[in-house]
């Protein structure tokens, strides 16, 4: 009898071990936190991204680890890949979120200040890809600019914009159209985040913003109603005119007699296919690395996150990290001439553009 209980004690103790050592990383995330860093600060597009994947995230990685949001704004959000892909823990404790055009940036390598290779991100992928979406210039309706031609006459005073900094994509998508579309743009970059942006818009401070719809809807909702103050001007990152606003030209079709032009808008539009980027950090051990890659796919296919999305107004069309690593690939095999138009618009310039 003593025997028999010895072996089942045995038995019991060797399933224990093995259920221990089933599931390491389970073992590893239960009861630890992970930091989800948004390179932008609350209130804006990014924000609101970060933070609907924070409270989601974490019930679908194993062990289920508690999920904390940390702001890092500055730098258009460079400061925030930097920091992920130089400083943050690589044991994957450690998840983010940065602008859109911080690959491109990245693989274009024209300013000093990056520190990080985008294709070596631990890349969770994208909640969006701009299905239900667009990035668009509005101009407050108090405004001379009426339609895209207003902004395309050289009349003083040209139309004045905001924006983040280099880097940022409100930034870098105006100085690109003021020069491939001949935009008459006035760019003010260095606010902090888009709710200064916003701010300084109402204060008419500013006449407009390059912003996408998903974002004002989630943030600025009143400005989007028929009485709101703001009207749309131009569409970006659409190859066709977005279904809610069929009377405002796309880039694409301003450009479309120019080839070059046109190549241009198309190379620049390609990370909007990875419209809000999620990655962690390089080096995050492989079986960890994956079970972060299915927690996000799987967040963004959770009922209640998308009902979530949907009360909020933000697109929900996800792509996952092997399809970001594809359009990288992509984005490297552009044409040499035309990265290198792209090299000269990214340099920075003295005094912060």
């Amino acid at each position: 009898m003593k025997k028999l209980l010895l072996g089942a004690l045995a038995v019991a103790f060797a399933q224990i071990c093995g259920f221990a050592q089933a599931d390491p990383v389970a073992d590893f995330y239960r009861g630890k936190q992970v930091t989800m860093v948004i390179g932008y600060g609350p209130g804006g597009g990014y924000d609101i991204y970060g933070r609907i994947m924070a409270k989601y995230i974490g019930k679908h990685i194993p062990g289920n680890p508690t999920v904390i949001v940390q702001n890092m704004p500055g730098a258009g959000s460079m400061r925030a890949t930097n920091y992920i892909y130089e400083v943050a823990p690589k044991d994957g404790t450690t998840i983010g979120t940065f602008a859109r055009n911080m690959p491109l940036i990245g693989l274009l390598k024209t300013n000093p200040n990056i520190r990080f290779d985008p294709r070596k991100f631990t890349w969770l992928g994208s909640p969006s890809t701009y299905g239900d979406d667009a990035y668009i210039l509005w101009a407050r309706k108090d405004t001379r600019f009426k339609t895209i031609d207003d902004v395309m006459k050289d009349q003083e005073p040209w139309i004045v914009l905001g924006a983040t900094g280099e880097g940022g994509t409100g930034n870098d998508i105006s100085l690109l159209l003021k020069d491939v579309l001949g935009l008459k743009i006035k760019l003010i970059p260095g606010y902090s985040d888009s709710g200064g942006i916003n701010l300084a818009i109402e204060r008419k401070e500013l006449d407009g913003r390059f912003v996408g719809i998903s974002s004002l809807s989630s943030t600025k909702p009143d400005w989007l109603k028929p009485d709101g103050l703001v009207r749309p001007l131009l569409q970006f990152a659409r190859r066709e005119r977005h279904p809610d606003y069929p009377d405002v030209p796309t880039a694409r079709e301003l450009a479309a007699k120019n080839p070059r032009a046109l190549a241009l808008i198309e190379i620049a539009e390609m990370p909007y296919i990875l419209s809000k980027p999620f990655v962690a950090p390089p080096g995050v051990p492989a079986d960890r690395a994956q079970a972060l890659q299915k927690a996000f796919m799987a967040a963004n296919a959770d009922p209640e996150y998308i009902a979530e999305a949907k009360r909020l107004g933000i697109d929900i069309s996800p792509i996952d990290g092997a399809g970001v690593m594809e359009i990288l690939d992509r984005l490297s095999k552009a044409p040499p001439e035309l990265l290198d138009f792209m090299r000269e618009r990214e340099k920075p310039t003295e005094g912060g553009g």
